[in-house]
């Protein structure tokens, strides 16, 4: 075992810290720390419930689109079943082509929204009513068995044929609809598909204006995009009759999504699965024209840049629209603004499957949570400016009657003997001061009754001469045992405070977590109940609501019971480490133990070595400090236990100091061992308890091993050493202990301090 100096000799200068800066930087530190982290808990809580809101709104805007879907395409279905019933019930002669326009006509006219209703017969005849010509409000049409001619006639008022304005070959029977209605046999929804109206000028009288053979006029009608309904008709017989059509437009779903206002920047489209718009709120197009073919933008590649990469972010995600089964809530980073997604399936049970998506800027609810986190960083920094104020204040209020009484020591050690201490309203500061008084006055009248038996042993012979010189020992004795008995009341005054200190800090600390620890167990066994109670719930009803399932899963039910055990321990841990600490504390200061009595030396040590323990760790300029300890079967010992405590940690402090400062030596010659200090502990054959605490420092010079517990002795820098902690160390142990201290080192390899105790004193 190597040992080490308990004082480094050859350590660098340490720069000096003022008392000012020391008392008035943590209060700062403490303040600012406060508002900080409330503001940042502040910003986090509105930045929560800003989160929840939008997420609310977004839930509510797509029940209303979800509603007005459902409301809006169920009509052209309840239609088709209208038309059929009166077919089927005679009302309606499907044979009378102009009674069936007519009845059509009514229908569409009632109707804005689509833009054709009418019905093909299995021969090809067919009939009905719609728009599909700019210039014209509403048309009627006819594409008679055989003719392979459909013709468009503008009506009256009443629906009746007024004239002819032209005619053009179809075969309904070869269109897909038809087809795809007559396989199903049942109501369904035919491919959305959109179209230019011709554009037809007509005239007072009713005729239409050709020129060039374009068909033109100035009202500027916009494409239309429509969702065709289909519905077979069948005999009493179960024979296919024919079909009821009707097209219904889909820009009035366009209008209504755009007439909601989540918020001033908000967005919502909606797509098939195949990813092809149906409808936006933005004001670009969801169809184009390639080689006069109009077709529909698909949303990954739509003309708006913010529904092109909500898509496409969709789309990375799941790899396909079809993957999307249930409500999706989600955020993408679009211009460096965080935007939420809420995207939600809509069907009917006619085959209708399309997505709805919501897309909101966080931004638009979040400036006045920006404008609360400035106004939070600005009071802070007042609170920052108030607190360096009042702390600037109270230190000089704290420090000013130290610097005085520092003042007036230094200018006593030059001889200045004529020093007072002005009185103090702090109370332990005040009683320095006296104690201080007391002695400069003390020295006042020793060194006037020096100088009066000085003059008057001038006067005397050689006996007279000589006891003015015994006499001068004996005051010079009884200044040194003065300083001494002064450093000594200082240092007990100081460590009393600090044990009282410590001791309320830890029995106010003690109190409100042994409520939590206690707590603790409480809470576990709650919690546990609970999770016990959902698991029955999870056995009794293991197919829950979709909607008790979605908060399942966006909770991450399984997650949250296995994470809360571990939170429930961690906390457990936690209590039990500050109980720890908190007892440590205790142990130290051991104020209920100011008379001797028999305690345990190994907790008065390890209690020392709690309380350092953030100096034994690793820094930035050194590394970790390790210990050591080899405890040897000890009984109680009877003794002071706060004062044996104190020279423990003088001790400590000082290997700890010398271990920091040799690491950091450039003369270092161990530079590369670990900094270690071993504490070693035994019954003496003299039945003597030894406890040595030795290092692996630099070691101390030999002129200097003859100094160490002499009072104000210290090569320490001024502010870190007073050089009383080894003399009082000194003193504890052999006055009070009646027991032996004494120090083994040598340069470069160094320092064990020895002390030995009797069992009984």
């Amino acid at each position: 075992m190597t040992s080490n100096s308990a004082v480094d000799y050859n350590k660098k200068p340490l720069k000096k810290i003022p008392l000012l800066l020391i008392l008035v930087i943590p209060f700062i530190i403490q303040i600012f720390a406060a508002v900080g982290l409330v503001g940042y808990l502040s910003f986090i809580q509105g930045k929560k419930a800003v989160n929840d809101l939008t997420l609310q709104l977004m839930e509510q805007a797509s029940k209303q689109v979800d509603e007005h879907l459902d409301k809006y395409l169920a009509l052209p279905q309840k239609l088709l079943q209208m038309n059929v019933d009166t077919i089927t019930n005679g009302q309606l002669n499907l044979n009378d082509q102009k009674a069936s326009e007519r009845h059509f006509w009514r229908q569409a006219k009632a109707f804005k929204n689509i833009s054709y209703i009418g019905y093909v017969l299995t021969d090809g005849t067919e009939a009905g009513a719609g728009r599909w010509i700019n210039g014209v409000d509403l048309l009627v049409y006819e594409n008679l068995k055989g003719d392979g001619k459909a013709s468009d006639f503008i009506t009256d008022n009443q629906g009746n044929r007024v004239r002819l304005l032209q005619s053009y070959d179809i075969d309904p029977l070869s269109l897909q609809a038809y087809k795809d209605v007559v396989k199903a046999g049942k109501p369904i929804w035919g491919q959305i598909y959109n179209f230019e109206p011709i554009n037809i000028q007509v005239t007072k009288e009713g005729k239409a204006i050709e020129n060039d053979n374009v068909l033109t006029n100035n009202l500027g009608f916009k494409n239309y995009v429509s969702l065709p309904a289909r519905k077979p008709i069948y005999n009493n017989k179960n024979k296919l009759v024919g079909i009821i059509a009707i097209d219904i437009l889909l820009s009035e779903i366009s209008e209504f999504i755009n007439s909601i206002k989540i918020s001033n920047n908000a967005q919502i489209f909606i797509i098939e699965r195949d990813g092809l718009l149906i409808a936006t709120s933005s004001q670009s197009s969801i169809w184009y024209k390639v080689n006069d073919t109009n077709k529909r933008y698909n949303a990954l590649q739509s003309p708006d840049i913010l529904t092109r990469n909500v898509a496409n972010e969709l789309k990375q995600k799941f790899n396909s629209f079809q993957e999307i089964k249930q409500n999706l809530d989600t955020s993408i980073i679009f211009n460096k603004q965080s935007y939420f997604v809420r995207v939600t399936p809509w069907q009917d049970e006619y085959g209708l499957d399309w997505l709805i998506v919501i897309t909101v800027p966080q931004s638009d609810f979040m400036a006045e949570i920006n404008a609360s986190t400035r106004t939070t960083i600005v009071l802070s920094f007042a609170a920052l400016l108030v607190a360096i104020f009042i702390g600037v204040y109270t230190a000089r209020y704290l420090t000013q009657p130290i610097l005085s009484l520092s003042q007036a020591s230094e200018a006593i050690a030059i001889g200045k003997l004529n020093q007072n201490i002005p009185e103090n309203r702090i109370k332990e500061l005040n009683i320095v001061g006296d104690s201080f008084n007391r002695m400069a006055q003390q020295l006042r009248d020793s060194f006037t009754a020096l100088e009066k038996a000085n003059i008057e042993l001038e006067k005397t012979n050689e006996e007279l001469e000589n006891r003015v010189i015994q006499r001068t020992e004996k005051l010079s004795q009884a200044l040194k045992e003065l300083q001494q008995t002064q450093a000594h009341l200082v240092q007990t005054e100081k460590m009393s405070s600090l044990g009282q200190m410590v001791a309320g800090v830890a029995h106010e600390i003690n109190n409100p977590v042994n409520f939590i620890h206690g707590n603790l167990s409480h809470i576990d066994d709650y919690i546990q109940e609970l999770l016990q109670l959902i698991q029955a719930y999870q056995i009794c009803f293991p197919n829950p609501p979709e909607a008790i399932q979605g908060i399942i899963q966006r909770l991450d039910l399984d997650f949250l019971i296995e994470d809360l055990n571990n939170i429930i321990g961690s906390m457990s841990t936690g209590t039990n480490r500050i109980r720890e600490i908190v007892l440590s504390l205790r142990n130290f200061s051991r104020l209920d133990e100011a008379e001797c009595k028999q305690v345990n030396i190994h907790e008065g040590i390890d209690s020392t070595l709690m309380i350092l323990q953030h100096r034994l760790k690793a820094k930035s300029n050194y590394p970790e400090i390790k210990i050591i300890k080899e405890y040897g079967q000890l009984p109680l010992v009877n003794c002071y236990a706060g004062q044996l405590n104190q020279v423990f940690m003088n001790i400590l402090a000082n290997a700890i100091d010398a271990l920091e400062d040799s690491f950091n030596s450039s003369i270092n010659i161990k530079s590369t061992s670990v900094p270690t200090i071993w504490i070693h502990t035994q019954i003496t054959e003299k039945n003597n308890v030894l406890i040595s605490i030795a290092d692996n420092g630099n070691g101390i010079p030999d002129n200097i091993m003859s100094k160490l517990f002499d009072p104000f002795f210290t090569t320490k820098s001024v502010g870190k050493g007073t050089g009383l902690g080894l003399s009082i160390s000194y003193q504890i142990i052999v006055e009070k202990h009646k027991g032996k201290i004494y120090c083994d080192s040598k340069l470069g390899e160094g320092t064990k301090f020895i002390i030995e105790i009797p069992l009984t004193n």
